[in-house]
């Protein structure tokens, strides 16, 4: 395929890199310092798409591509970790699975006020203390059917978004038996009785973006609020991690991009014996490696994104430009912080501050060890 984007996407790209420019990144050292949400920029977020990327129309959203949506989300990782991935969260992980797995009436319920930024944001229940990775075994929480409700009981952990959401959707086991139809998805406002938000991870990094721990005890919400076949829980899961690591992989480019670009900055104004560093070869080096491995890691991105487009088959894919553009960002920011040597350390310089926030990306929404098995799967046809 031609990876040229077309004239609608390189506006929407310039379109979004102004507002993140002017919104987001001004604020991204005083939300790490702080950790308080950016909610300034992210309530005009809703008047210009940015809740609603894949989101019909019909429902208040901006109805872009896949390539479109990954654009955003790179230029949001440009400007501030934190945010990024919140708002990544929110459009891939709480609205992708309403999109794809509601009903007319739950999304005619459910989209309009998450995507046009009605209320608050939207956040995906899946992690628990138990199991990591392994979700088929390792998910407790469960949900009972009691008249016309659903009873949920269990505890969940890393939930991104959970204590700036009104609306969770909550992996539950509803069928003790177990196997692989034995999960499926419920929706859950969060300001529903039983339900207890802990505080705030402390985390390495991404401190704007609060991730939680939360237990359900008793909570109940009506029969109607299941999204998709009761027991396709874990199928929907699987299909949403998908499309989440084309926006985990888009993010980890932005970053890595905003590091490359604070590199060369700095290489160009610190001068060591008697010039530029620019104009040593070990500094060349790194920042040449930078340039080619993200915009390698970006075309990775955008194939991905291109084959969801067209109704391709994309997990391969996806879990690949997840996978190396992950690890180009750790690599990237690692490097920025040595071009800059002793000042990089100090979190007066923006590349501390990216280096320790794309350090998660390698392991949410799967980890590298979890995408080599994913690839390896499906190269090796087992």
């Amino acid at each position: 395929m031609d990876f040229q984007l077309t004239e609608e996407q390189r506006e929407f790209r310039h379109y979004v890199h102004e507002f993140v420019a002017k919104e987001v990144k001004p604020l991204a050292r005083h939300t790490d310092e702080t950790g308080e949400f950016n909610w300034t920029a992210v309530k005009k977020m809703g008047p210009i798409g940015l809740l609603g990327l894949e989101v019909p129309e019909t429902y208040g959203g901006a109805e872009v591509g896949a390539i479109s949506a990954a654009i955003a989300v790179e230029e949001l990782g440009w400007g501030c970790g934190s945010t990024a991935l919140a708002i990544s969260a929110h459009n891939g992980l709480a609205l992708g699975p309403i999109v794809r797995y509601a009903t007319e009436e739950q999304k005619r319920k459910w989209l309009p006020p998450l995507a046009t930024g009605a209320g608050k944001l939207g956040c995906l229940s899946l992690t628990e203390p138990g199991a990591g990775s392994d979700l088929q075994g390792g998910v407790r929480t469960t949900a009972v059917k009691e008249g016309d409700s659903w009873i949920i009981d269990g505890s969940k952990m890393w939930m991104t978004n959970a204590s700036i959401s009104d609306t969770i959707v909550a992996l539950v086991r509803t069928d003790r038996a177990g196997g692989s139809h034995s999960l499926s998805h419920v929706v859950v406002p969060t300001n529903s009785p039983g339900i207890t938000i802990g505080p705030a991870e402390k985390k390495m990094g991404l401190k704007g973006s609060p991730t939680h721990a939360v237990t359900f005890e008793g909570v109940r919400v009506p029969l109607e609020n299941l999204l998709g076949p009761e027991g396709r829980g874990l199928q929907q899961t699987l299909e949403t991690l998908d499309h989440g690591r084309i926006s985990i992989g888009a993010l980890a480019v932005g970053l890595a991009q905003s590091a490359y670009e604070a590199a060369v900055n700095y290489a160009h104004e610190r001068e060591t014996f008697g010039k530029p560093i620019a104009q040593h070869q070990a500094i060349q080096w790194m920042l040449a490696d930078a340039a080619t491995e993200i915009q390698a890691a970006r075309l990775m991105v955008y194939w991905a994104a291109w084959r969801k487009e067209q109704g391709q088959r994309f997990t391969k894919e996806a879990a690949m430009a997840k996978l190396f553009a992950t690890e180009v960002s750790e690599r990237v920011c690692r490097n920025a912080i040595q071009v800059h040597g002793g000042f990089g350390y100090s979190s007066e310089f923006g590349v501390e501050r990216m280096y320790r926030d794309t350090r998660l990306m390698t392991i949410g929404e799967g980890t590298s060890e979890i995408q080599r098995l994913v690839i390896a799967r499906h190269i090796l046809n087992l």
